[in-house]
């Protein structure tokens, strides 16, 4: 048992322990959880604490207890009648898929919901904390070894302190979009959370991640097979991509094509003698493969597409309207609409396929920022501020 805050709190450090609890925990509508994880040097996160709190109980887990079996935690993040409430979750999300097989349902994310409510872009748990509750939370424990064992009572305080204020901030934001009927608003952000998509991004897809700085489309070829081969390496070995090799290697290999050791060996991103280890021979493999794919089959390089004569200007103006409408409603403008979603909508008008023109965004700033371009309404500077006016 531990003992922070002069309070005793269960530590659970076996299966049996944490089934008890768990089927306790399952009898709550609501389950505030957080994680604990360290993942410097390694692709997957190490899970070091669990932490979870009801309406009348609160625990903490460590996944690291010799023997412990993590199942009865998962059936409870995947139980359909407890909502799963988080603040920033797709960190922890990504644990509990990639761990568990699964996401949480339902889910709320407090990060998602402050900015439906007007508490800007990414407000942090402590700030929110103490906007909506009043309480402090000491952030001197933020950056420990939760690796290390045992954990002492300052350490287990500032972890159980990412729980227990966490439910009178759910229990505030709730009632919050009930009353201003938002709450359909956040379900559909929560849908984007617990699609699998979300957190399982192909091999083949991880060129996504890079900037693209290639110009011919056999570079652009040989960079998705490196950055291929880099992602199943670091995933095999569980290490982070950069430990495989950097993005800057990732360029230069792309440009130069080196399909022999001595070719690799020369280049600058490569350290010296790795060009005659297994993994080398495994990338040039993947430049190879990339090098036979025939002219009239290699990849496109994707590019920004031009802006129509107008639209670029269309789009400026559809940034104020949208930071008059953030403000008018007072939610986050980045939960409206994207600057990619503005210049769509700019250049597209009503056929712009954008979230901005979907659902409540529509209502809220989509129909505005038609009738903005048809010249239906006009914006102009009064009293210090910009405003929306019929024509």
């Amino acid at each position: 048992m531990a003992k922070p805050n002069d309070r005793y709190v269960l530590m659970i450090e076996t299966t049996a322990a944490l089934e008890e609890a768990c089927a306790k925990l399952a009898r709550s509508e609501f389950v505030t959880v957080d994680t604990e994880f360290i993942r410097e040097s390694t692709f997957w996160p190490e899970l070091c604490l669990i932490q979870m709190a009801s309406p009348d109980m609160e625990v903490l887990v460590d996944p690291l207890a010799r023997g412990i079996d993590l199942k009865p935690f998962f059936e409870l993040m995947a139980d359909p009648s407890v909502v799963k409430v988080f603040h920033a979750a797709r960190q922890d999300l990504e644990i509990v898929y990639h761990m568990g097989g699964l996401l949480p349902a339902p889910l709320f994310d407090t990060q998602v919901a402050a900015m439906v409510c007007g508490f800007g872009d990414s407000i942090s748990y402590d700030q929110l904390v103490s906007r909506l509750t009043g309480a402090h939370i000491d952030k001197s424990s933020r950056f420990t070894d939760w690796r290390a064992r045992p954990l002492d009572d300052k350490q287990l305080s500032y972890a159980l302190a990412d729980v227990t204020h966490l439910r009178d901030v759910y229990l505030k934001l709730k009632e919050e979009l009930s009353r201003e009927g938002r709450t359909d608003w956040v379900d559909e952000e929560m849908a984007i959370l617990e699609s699998p998509a979300t957190y399982d991004l192909p091999p083949e897809q991880a060129w996504t991640r890079l900037k693209l700085r290639i110009k011919k489309p056999i570079d652009f070829a040989v960079m998705q097979a490196v950055a291929a081969w880099r992602e199943r390496e670091a995933r095999d070995r569980n290490v982070p991509r950069r430990r495989v090799l950097k993005d800057d290697a990732v360029y230069e290999i792309a440009q130069q094509h080196p399909t022999e050791p001595e070719a690799l060996a020369r280049l600058r991103m490569i350290p010296k003698g790795w060009e005659r280890s297994q993994p080398a021979s495994a990338l040039m493999a993947a430049v190879r493969s990339a090098l036979d794919i025939p002219k009239a089959e290699l990849p496109r390089i994707p590019r920004q597409p031009q802006l129509p004569e107008g639209a670029a200007a269309a789009a400026e103006l559809l940034k104020v309207l949208l930071k008059i409408v953030a403000e008018q409603n007072q939610v986050a403008a980045r939960v409206i609409a994207s600057s990619d979603d503005l210049d769509r909508i700019a250049a597209e008008g009503e056929e712009a396929d954008v979230e901005a023109m979907k659902g409540w965004r529509r209502k809220l700033f989509g129909e505005p920022a038609l009738q903005l371009l048809n010249g239906e309404v006009a914006l102009r500077f009064v009293e210090k501020k910009v405003e929306m006016i019929a024509v």
